[in-house]
């Protein structure tokens, strides 16, 4: 991999997980200047979120018009609503050596990781699943069966952590935040991202050396 390609991180988990809330969280700082790449939904927007912003709302006839264009990343429909990644941006901000900073559900992750395994990929996990539970039903947005339905895929997301690089329990927001950041800037340290533009320096070293 080229030492000036940005990085492509995906940050998923169980809904319910606080995903949005520590993404919105490092990106209040965002002190390493990742770009956010905007999913695309076709679920009712919720109070607060911002269209373009937290999510491209769509209607079903224009997700599945981005399906048959092949406009999309990954796409997967999750309790009676599509979530979809819009591909264009996202490479032209990794050509450009931008970190881009996916969230993602975890069906959307094991796809990106068929089609982008060089990503880096966390898994958001709760501190246990009683806490997951209050934190979905606390939202107020779910009808009881919904709420039943997501614990039901939580579990079954849990299980899919294996395929996950790193792991990070949101038990605090802050917290959380400094284990990715932290994650991710040592991504950039590893050895196969920097040999080849430490070896063209000595290169041209040696070259000027020779003249």
């Amino acid at each position: 991999m080229s030492a000036s390609r940005g990085l492509l991180i995906v940050l998923s988990g169980p809904s319910g997980v606080g995903k949005g809330t520590v993404r919105a969280a490092v990106f209040a700082n965002n002190q390493f200047q990742y770009v956010y790449s905007v999913s695309a939904t076709t679920r009712a927007q919720r109070p607060g979120e911002v269209d373009g912003k937290d999510y491209y709302f769509v209607s079903r006839e224009e997700f599945e018009t981005m399906i048959q264009n092949e406009d999309l990343l990954e796409y997967a429909e999750y309790v009676g609503n599509y979530y979809g990644t819009p591909i264009q941006k996202i490479e032209e901000n990794l050509a450009a050596g931008h970190d881009v900073f996916l969230e993602i559900e975890v069906q959307g992750a094991m796809k990106v990781k068929e089609r982008m395994p060089e990503g880096i990929f966390i898994f958001l996990a709760p501190p246990n699943l009683e806490e997951l539970e209050s934190r979905i039903t606390g939202r107020g947005t779910d009808a009881a069966h919904v709420i039943q339905e997501r614990m039901a895929t939580a579990k079954e997301e849990i299980e899919l952590m294996q395929h996950y690089d790193y792991v990070v329990v949101n038990d605090q927001v802050q917290h959380a935040v400094d284990k990715i950041n932290a994650i991710i800037q040592s991504e950039h340290l590893k050895v196969e991202r920097v040999v080849d533009q430490i070896r063209h320096d000595m290169e041209t070293y040696y070259e000027k050396e020779r003249i």
